[in-house]
């Protein structure tokens, strides 16, 4: 993007740039990454490919900033789990959380997927320097607190990969869970029931 070093974007800079991460995130969501196109991004941002161009050098650049931004949000909720706390409170938490990210989230659910499915040809470095310590981190707690009894003892990886399973399938799989299930309030209102109380019991001892 044009401008000197250290200078502050403006505040038509930034609107524009979140034009154009917002129409991205639907178009790389629906289309993923090989199937977008910078022409798409510019019609569905409403400007033309050039200005695009002015604030991001590719179809890359766009896609690598959604992915970084994501990550952060991604993680925040595992992060934020409390050593300290007591791991039922904790565990449904962290459930419900990413319950609630599933239906706020939907599109970025799905990017994540995508990149994920195609081998994360992106996204593989940020994997492995930002979300493996953190995984082990947190199987190492959650491992602790099976050892002390206060859970239910099984693989603290396995599980973690359940949660994340079960959660986000309510945003990949959308359509299919509109179809099955019209009434939406409904339909995640029950979603939302059953998969915390499925964990609970799940982590009974």
């Amino acid at each position: 993007m044009d401008g000197s070093p250290g200078k502050k974007p403006s505040r038509i800079q930034k609107r524009n740039r979140k034009k154009i991460m917002d129409a991205a995130l639907d178009v790389f969501s629906q289309h993923g990454y090989r199937g977008a196109t910078l022409d798409q991004i510019a019609e569905a941002a409403g400007m033309s490919k050039p200005n695009l161009i002015y604030y991001f050098d590719g179809k890359e650049a766009i896609h690598v900033a959604l992915l970084n931004g994501l990550m952060e949000e991604w993680m925040a909720p595992i992060i934020e789990m409390d050593p300290q706390g007591d791991p039922m409170a904790e565990l449904l938490g962290y459930v419900r959380r990413k319950m609630e990210m599933s239906h706020l989230y939907p599109r970025e659910s799905r990017l994540f997927a995508l990149e994920i499915i195609q081998g994360a040809p992106r996204m593989g470095p940020h994997l492995e320097s930002s979300l493996k310590p953190v995984f082990d981190e947190k199987c190492a707690l959650i491992r602790g607190w099976m050892e002390q009894g206060l859970i239910a003892e099984m693989d603290p990886g396995h599980l973690i990969f359940s949660i994340w399973a079960m959660t986000q399938h309510y945003a990949d799989f959308d359509a299919q869970v509109q179809v099955l299930m019209p009434d939406a309030a409904l339909a995640r209102a029950s979603a939302n029931t059953h998969v915390v109380e499925m964990f609970r019991r799940l982590l009974t001892p």
